[in-house]
């Protein structure tokens, strides 16, 4: 397994890596003792980077990863987390003020039982774009307020995450140099989207490292079957599924090219997955381990074909 840096951050993390959202039953309903197994199967195969946020599950997420936090060496692992999206009672809610980030990092640091966060991100920044003060709240005030608490040392690195690269680039664009160290974007450099090609040259030139996320494109590239609440269009749906068809009729598993191709960029520091099954954990660290099929991937693109990089809104 190769390690590389994230952006200029110091930080050489494993080029695929554990996302805890999983742990929070956000997909579906998960067992405590399987989810604990989980995050000590990942760190155990050597994949130092966690990722979670009080969102996943609210706040469920942090608060079994932190039970696994607690029979782990703190050097074992580097661990990032989010301010701005959350939720109690079903209800999900945003808030990027400067205050609620601040309170924010140190009631995850509480759930999580640890002192110290590495990279804090702002959680989907497409989400304050549609309230009061825009995208540029975000730049005047949720970050600042994590680039204080980055000069406290209460964390290591300041980050931002969405859907929407373009999103992303707008804020790195119109906030100071070195603000913003790192960026996660999910589900654009996937089998049937590669969009962040576009803007690798962009984040490079800020010194932005860059976090792929869902290698498996939200379960649309899955022979489990794409989920129900998904929001892919129906063609791009339809297009995956036949991909799906044509790696198993190969015997070759699509979920084992989709994480082969994700971690594939030397361009991209890492690509998160999540799992609450140890099992799986350790199948796709095998699957990361072997040479990927490139023939087989241009079938499958050819399969996708005008889908490629059809995209969908966050919810």
């Amino acid at each position: 397994m190769n390690y590389n840096e994230i952006g200029k951050t110091g930080m050489k993390v494993s080029q695929l890596s554990f996302g805890a959202s999983s742990l929070g039953g956000v997909f579906h309903s998960v067992k405590e003792a399987d989810a604990l197994e989980a995050v000590f199967m990942a760190v155990e195969l050597g994949m130092n980077f966690i990722d979670v946020s009080p969102y996943y599950g609210h706040y469920k997420a942090e608060t079994v990863l932190g039970k696994a936090l607690k029979e782990i060496p703190r050097g074992k692992y580097y661990l990032s987390t989010k301010v701005g999206r959350y939720g109690k009672d079903g209800v999900n809610t945003w808030d990027y003020s400067a205050k609620r980030a601040k309170e924010s990092v140190y009631e995850s640091m509480e759930r999580l039982n640890v002192d110290h966060i590495d990279l804090i991100n702002v959680h989907d920044i497409e989400f304050q774009a549609g309230l009061p003060g825009g995208l540029q709240k975000v730049c005047d005030e949720t970050l600042p307020a994590l680039c204080e608490l980055r000069d406290e040392g209460v964390v290591s690195h300041v980050g931002i995450t969405d859907l929407q690269p373009e999103n992303i680039r707008w804020v790195i664009g119109h906030v100071p140099a070195g603000t913003v160290e790192a960026t996660l974007c999910f589900c654009h450099y996937s089998l049937n989207d590669e969009l962040l090609n576009e803007y690798f040259d962009f984040f490079e030139q800020h010194n932005v490292g860059i976090i792929n996320a869902s290698p498996l494109s939200m379960g649309l590239l899955s022979t489990r079957g794409v989920p129900d609440w998904h929001p892919a269009p129906k063609a791009l749906v339809e297009a995956c599924q036949k991909a799906v068809a044509h790696c198993n009729d190969k015997g070759y598993p699509i979920e084992k090219l989709a994480i082969q191709y994700a971690i594939s960029s030397p361009r991209i520091a890492t690509t998160l997955f999540s799992s609450a099954n140890p099992a799986n954990v350790e199948k796709n660290w095998h699957y990361a381990l072997e040479p990927i099929d490139w023939e087989l991937v241009g079938e499958v693109q050819k399969i996708i074909g005008n889908q490629m990089r059809v995209r969908w809104k966050n919810s």
